[in-house]
């Protein structure tokens, strides 16, 4: 497997994920600094000319939350994915939230252009970021936390997108440490192995 990546994205997730299930892989960076993602040799990879990007044989597979899910079907002794129904409703619930909502509230900081063409709209977007990210916060806190992880004691996918998009709140406008229960989150998740290598490796600086 073959991870195309950029650091401090999403795609940081699924590093953690292929640490966390111990499969081999390599990791290539796309700078988007230099517009990589939108080459055409990346766009054959990934047509939508964003990150991640997982190789896998003669296959290219993208989405963060598929993603997730499919590398934790590798290793089902893992338990990534809790086999209790309910459970796996939770997890998936909160990673459907973080795709559709939390992210795209982060993207309006710096992807303005793909919801409108001013420059107006892209400064009252990014004027908006604190706000919508910070009931964001909320949420999670309130609603998805039931303990140190999202399923309580459990450890599960959706605890590393989660962490990866919390990741983002300091330079959203948004102080994790007014979230107690998110913060607590963050930390354990600091403390994983998959985490600080990632760290280590420069893909979460």
């Amino acid at each position: 497997m073959k991870l195309f990546y950029a650091p401090n994205t999403i795609s940081m997730s699924v590093a953690i994920a292929l640490r966390e299930a111990g499969l081999g892989h390599e990791l290539t960076r796309v700078d988007f600094t230099k517009a990589e993602q939108t080459s055409d040799a990346y766009l054959a990879k990934n047509p939508k000319g964003r990150v991640p990007t997982l190789i896998v044989g003669d296959k290219a597979l993208t989405e963060t939350g598929a993603l997730l899910e499919y590398i934790a079907a590798l290793v089902p002794e893992k338990k990534l994915v809790p086999t209790d129904p309910l459970q796996a409703f939770k997890m998936r619930s909160v990673m459907f939230y973080l795709a559709s909502t939390m992210h795209v509230n982060h993207a309006h900081k710096m992807r303005g252009s793909r919801w409108a063409d001013q420059q107006t709209s892209f400064d009252d977007m990014t004027s908006k970021v604190p706000q919508t990210m910070g009931t964001s916060a909320s949420y999670i806190e309130d609603e998805c936390l039931q303990g140190p992880f999202i399923l309580g004691d459990t450890f599960c996918v959706a605890d590393i997108y989660l962490f990866n998009v919390c990741t983002w709140l300091p330079g959203d406008g948004v102080e994790v440490k007014d979230y107690p229960k998110l913060a607590a989150h963050m930390a354990v998740m600091e403390t994983r192995a998959s985490v600080q290598k990632i760290r280590e490796l420069g893909i979460l600086t």
